[in-house]
């Protein structure tokens, strides 16, 4: 599944449909320049590359560096994304919020259980 973000701006999104932020997958912060996230991006698919890493996980793992560093290494997509972020922070801050954690705590191998808040 896709999340489209703009004309030019799309993230894959897991079956659980908890998208990582690319700033957290690349290891920089949302202010970061074009350089940080270059030297961000070569480190980590050096680190990922299936052909370097026997990990059965390292093929996902590099595809999601590289979806990352394509979105943020492109100033119209990296812009759009970011204002997307920020709508959806306005709109629903709570659930946003939840995502992200849920994206942290899934990366550790961590799934938690959540009570349906419109149940209560």
């Amino acid at each position: 599944m896709y999340l489209h973000f703009g004309k030019n701006v799309e993230l894959r999104v897991s079956r659980r449909h908890s998208l990582e932020n690319p700033y957290n997958i690349l290891g920089v912060s949302p202010t970061a320049s074009t350089e940080e996230i270059k030297k961000a991006y070569r480190v980590l698919a050096m680190r990922h590359h299936p052909d370097r890493n026997p990990h059965s996980s390292a093929e996902v793992r590099f595809n999601a560096i590289k979806t990352a560093y394509e979105l943020l290494s492109d100033p119209q997509k990296r812009a759009e994304y970011n204002h997307s972020l920020n709508h959806r922070i306005i709109i629903d801050p709570e659930n946003e919020a939840q995502t992200l954690w849920d994206s942290l705590f899934n990366r550790c191998g961590i799934v938690l259980e959540h009570n349906d808040r419109s149940s209560t």
